[in-house]
């Protein structure tokens, strides 16, 4: 069985392009986060987790009883 053209994934042809330059961090570190800091964070994603977003109310009726 031979190689083709057709058996290649042209989709791994090229490499991925670089990142960004502001994707590299120069200088110093973030600060850490503090304990207070990282409880009010668990606290609003367990809200937002909970929480359902409203949904657009469906009609009533069927399409075939609309028309």
């Amino acid at each position: 069985m031979s190689s083709t053209d057709r058996d290649v994934d042209h989709a791994l042809a090229y490499p991925e392009p670089s990142a960004s330059p502001l994707w590299h961090r120069r200088g110093a570190k973030a600060r850490p986060l503090t304990p207070a800091r990282q409880r009010r964070n668990r606290e609003l994603l367990d809200i937002a987790q909970r929480t359902t977003r409203p949904r657009s109310p469906r009609p009533t009726q069927t399409l075939a009883e609309a028309n």
